[in-house]
């Protein structure tokens, strides 16, 4: 055992206090050589008292009387290793890394410590053994400053060594876990190792070893593949390598010689673990810098010019996309570098010819890698086109017009026949689609050049060639291509989206450009035909349809020509798409952005043309957006009312508003009083329970106006609280409508709507009294006192304000006072009406009851029989009595001929008796009806009689 080594070891050295010490050599007694068979227990009880065995080996190292013994102390020491082969206690760590520490400051001076050194590092290989499982959590502490150590051992020169501590970080850090064959021990976990490693510290000091590494490249390129795995799956060792500027030490030393070809390829590993797992903002501040932006040009022109295995092709394309992610850094260096002019041409290849020598010997082999290259190229455009500067490269590298090459299709070769060695198909349409995304990036910032190419005339041509009918096949298999498969849906989105950007603009020359060629009929067919299509619709084809909206409108706004030109095939298009159900506003396809496109279509090409606006209210437009307001959700309605009002300015649009009839005939005025309740109900405006005026002081400020109030004033570049309200919510827009519409005379308003409309009548005066206040408060906050004149006519405005409100109030009180008897008076009417009803429902029954009874008794029949009789006896007339006096009816010369109603016909007294000129002259009473309306002279006695009989007086 070690313990009776040591102290044979121990009976060499005798200490004396003089200078000098004797050695005496002690002849050790003949060993019994005896073949006992160790079983578990014992050699679990040799392990267990490791830990005192160290503690001496320690002081035996320590001792300095021991200094000279050298041999002795490898002697010593390579007994360890033999006795530790199956791994290290975690309670004996501690003793473990000083005697690594001990052998590190000895092999100094004396290479031979080295060895030992070494095979005790290849021992911490092994996974550290626990007794317990508490010990994981006791000597946690313990195994993270020995893991700490084991890197600060790094500066021990001997490569050996530094390899020997790279081997056994990996092995610490790999997720094989040996099984030990010790019963009662057993080995810590792997999640307990990586833990604690992270803990550590470790992949930092590996980083900063780096700098000691110049003459070792084998051991760099170990330290680089321990780095490689360490970040490939730990976000904290990601940061510490951060922390300790590994990004850009990497950097700094990828291009070094190196026969085994294996540094640059760990090199960029380590980065896009850094990117993937670390900060991606502090890898590329520390790439950032002119020498790294060198080293990564110097390697990437290495790969492109000079690889042509498939590993060099991957390995350049990495390079790349560590460049794009660089190049998103505005502090990046990239131009200054000449990076960027170099990469620019790359992007033009094989599109443009060129006489560089970086491309004059330059072939692409078109395969895989090669047209991913050209992909990551497209897209370094669109990120290198935030930075301004870059502008001047594009234009001088032609990157427009390399862009409308790709853009245009290209016919396939005749049959029998092959055509120059090219993308395939399906590269081909990809390269298609991401050149026109990256045009829609570019084309807005190059308006010259985009021109120049005459870029209109190409995306049309496009466009036409998208809505032909031929045997094309779309793959859709990219980003790109999403929902474009087996046809050309995918190019259209994209030409579209283009033409989009580039008509947005408001640029007159494009908007010219694109009008004298026809766009606006070509687009007007292109979304008719879409929409009789009988495929089911989906996300691309609303876009693509509410993109061609928003062109015409760009195309049309503020051109009262181009709005006539847009003319009726253009309103049946806008009427077709309003006529849209409401139900689908909410599918969560686009529906919602289309009706809105389409809003702003009728907005920017219908509105300020007489023509189109009658053929739009022709069209029944105005109930068509009338209907769209009263069902479209909150934040569409702003936009719908809007163009209701830009409407109002024909005379011809204010009966269409006032015909419309919505749900439970609603009216158009009471649809606007209803959205005026239901936006100051948001707006958390002041109301009493039937809606007046609750507070005269305030009567239409909204929460966040009052909110505003106790803050400090406003600058001047913005407006005011009061006038910013004007133009986010409703309530100006529909009492400019009510401008348009009166305020009297409005049909189907209730008493609730007649008390909103007495507030909508003052709405003005209110929003100056609420603009005046706001300037004395304002004054008020920045310590100005006005001048005595001023402050009256503040304080009078106010007045003024608050007695509007209040005369406002009390009209709202009359109308409710009115409203309350007009419910009396109905309430009485009802009450009477049932009354009566019940009254004839009782006499009714009472007449069949009695009608029962005369058949049932014979003495009520009788009875009934009695009365009759009587009845008939008084109807009769009386005989006269004799000294009556007679009168006849008639009299000489007038007779009565014809008695109906009140109307009567008589004949004129002869003219021989009166003496008048008229003589046998008929007189006829002209009727005249006694019920209401006007006077109506009616037809004479000499027509038809029947006429006259069937006239009753009411």
């Amino acid at each position: 055992m070690l313990a009776s080594e040591a102290e044979m070891t121990k009976s060499y050295l005798t200490t004396s206090t003089g200078s000098k010490a004797k050695v005496h050599r002690r002849k050790p007694a003949i060993p019994v050589i005896k073949h006992i068979a160790k079983d578990n227990d014992q050699e679990k009880q040799e392990i267990l008292t490791k830990p005192i065995e160290l503690s001496r080996v320690i002081h035996f190292l320590e001792d300095p009387l021991a200094a000279t013994l050298k041999e002795r102390q490898i002697f010593a020491l390579k007994k360890v290793v033999k006795r530790r082969q199956k791994g290290f206690l975690l309670k004996e760590l501690a003793d473990v890394f000083k005697i690594l520490y001990i052998c590190a400051e000895k092999s100094k001076d004396h290479p031979e410590y080295t060895s030992v050194l070494c095979d005790l590092l290849k021992i911490c290989r092994l996974p550290f053994l626990k007794e317990k499982t508490s010990d994981e959590v006791t000597y946690a502490q313990t195994v993270k400053e020995s893991l700490s150590q084991m890197g600060f051992l790094m500066r021990v020169p001997n490569a050996d060594v530094r390899n020997q501590i790279c081997h056994s970080i990996i092995s610490v850090y790999s997720s094989v876990t040996s099984k030990h064959s010790v019963d009662g021990l057993h080995p810590t976990s792997l999640g307990y190792r990586v833990q604690l490693l992270e803990k550590s510290g470790l992949a930092e000091t590996l980083v900063l070893s780096m700098a000691l590494l110049e003459n070792q490249p084998a051991v760099k390129l170990h330290v680089l593949q321990t780095l490689q795995m360490l970040s490939s799956s730990s976000d904290v060792n990601c940061s510490l390598i951060l922390k300790a500027q590994g990004a850009q030490q990497i950097c700094f030393h990828m291009n070094e010689p190196d026969p085994s070809g294996q540094v640059l390829f760990r090199s960029s590993e380590i980065l896009w673990n850094l990117l993937e797992r670390g900060c991606k903002e502090e890898v590329t501040a520390q790439l950032s810098n002119m020498d790294c932006i060198m080293a990564l040009k110097e390697a990437f022109l290495h790969q492109l010019l000079n690889g042509f295995r498939h590993y060099d092709l991957q390995l350049r394309n990495d390079l790349l996309v560590i460049t794009t992610l660089i190049a998103e850094n505005p502090k990046s260096p990239l131009i200054e570098s000449l990076f960027a002019k170099q990469l620019v041409l790359f992007v033009t290849f094989p599109e443009l010819k060129s006489h560089n020598p970086l491309v004059r010997n330059l072939k692409l082999s078109y395969n895989n890698e090669d047209f991913e290259m050209k992909r990551l190229l497209l897209n370094l455009v669109v990120v290198m086109s935030k930075d301004l500067s870059a502008l001047q490269l594009f234009k001088e590298g032609h990157v427009v017009l390399a862009l409308l090459h790709l853009v245009k299709p290209t016919a396939a070769p005749p049959e029998g026949q092959s055509g120059p060695r090219n993308w395939n198909t399906v590269q081909q349409e990809e390269l298609q689609l991401q050149a026109l995304a990256t045009l829609a990036t570019v084309a807005p910032l190059m308006l010259d050049d985009y021109m120049t190419c005459q870029g209109n005339t190409c995306l049309l041509l496009l466009l036409e060639w998208c809505t032909e009918r031929d045997a094309y096949f779309g793959q859709g298999h990219s980003f790109h291509g999403t929902g474009g498969r087996g046809s050309k849906k995918a190019q259209m989105r994209y030409c579209v989206r283009l033409l989009r950007s580039m008509a947005s603009l408001g640029n007159e020359a494009i908007n010219q450009d694109l009008f004298d060629q026809g766009a606006i009929s070509q687009l007007l067919v292109i979304i008719m035909q879409m929409e009789e299509s009988p495929e089911e619709e989906d996300v691309i084809t609303l876009e693509i349809k509410a993109d061609i909206q928003l062109i015409l409108s760009a195309l049309c706004e503020n051109n009262p020509h181009r709005k006539e030109l847009f003319g009726s095939e253009g309103v049946e298009m806008t009427v077709h798409f309003l006529k849209m159900s409401t139900e689908k506003f909410y599918s969560g396809l686009g529906h919602n952005k289309l009706i809105l496109s389409t809003v702003d279509c009728v907005w920017s090409c219908i509105v300020g043309c007489y023509t189109t606006e009658d053929v739009f209210l022709e069209k029944e437009g105005i109930f068509l957006l009338l209907d769209l307001l009263h069902s479209s959700p909150r934040n569409m309605q702003n936009v719908v009312l809007g163009t209701l009002l830009e409407l109002c300015d024909n005379p011809k649009t204010m009966s269409h508003i006032l015909a419309w009839r919505g749900q439970k005939s609603l009216t158009t005025p009471g649809l606007l009083l209803q959205l005026w309740r239901q936006e100051e109900a948001e707006l958390g405006v002041s109301r009493d329970l039937y809606g007046r005026i609750s507070d005269p002081k305030k009567p239409i400020l909204c929460y966040y106006q009052e909110e505003k109030d106790s803050q400090v004033s406003p600058p001047a570049n913005r407006p005011s609280a009061a006038v910013m309200d004007v133009s986010e919510n409703l309530r100006s827009k529909i009492y400019s409508v009510f401008c348009k519409l009166g305020f009297e005379a409005l049909p189907g308003l209730s008493t609730e709507d007649y008390i909103t409309l007495s507030i909508v009548t003052r709405y003005l005066d209110f929003k100056v009294g609420e603009v005046w206040d706001e300037i004395s408060k304002e004054l008020s906050l920045e310590g100005v006192r006005p001048v005595t004149p001023d402050e009256e006519a503040l304080d009078t405005i106010a007045k003024m304000t608050e007695d509007t409100a209040r005369r406002v109030t009390t009209q709202q009180s009359s109308m409710l006072e009115q409203r309350d008897k007009e419910d009396v008076s109905e309430e009485k009417r009802m009450y009477t009406e049932i009354s009566s009803n019940w009254k004839q429902q009782e006499l009714t029954a009472q007449s069949w009851e009695h009608f029962v009874a005369k058949t049932s008794n014979y003495k009520i029949l009788k009875e009934t029989k009695e009365h009759q009789e009587r009845s008939i006896d008084s109807s009769r007339p009386k005989p006269k009595h004799k000294e009556a006096i007679f009168h006849p009816t008639q009299i000489q010369g007038l007779q009565i001929t014809k008695f109906c109603g009140r109307v009567m016909t008589v004949e004129s007294t002869p003219a021989n008796l009166t003496g008048g000129p008229l003589a046998n002259t008929e007189l006829a009473l002209e009727r005249v009806p006694i019920q209401g309306g006007a006077l109506r002279k009616l037809p004479t006695a000499t027509e038809d009689p029947e006429y006259f009989n069937t006239v009753s007086v009411k």
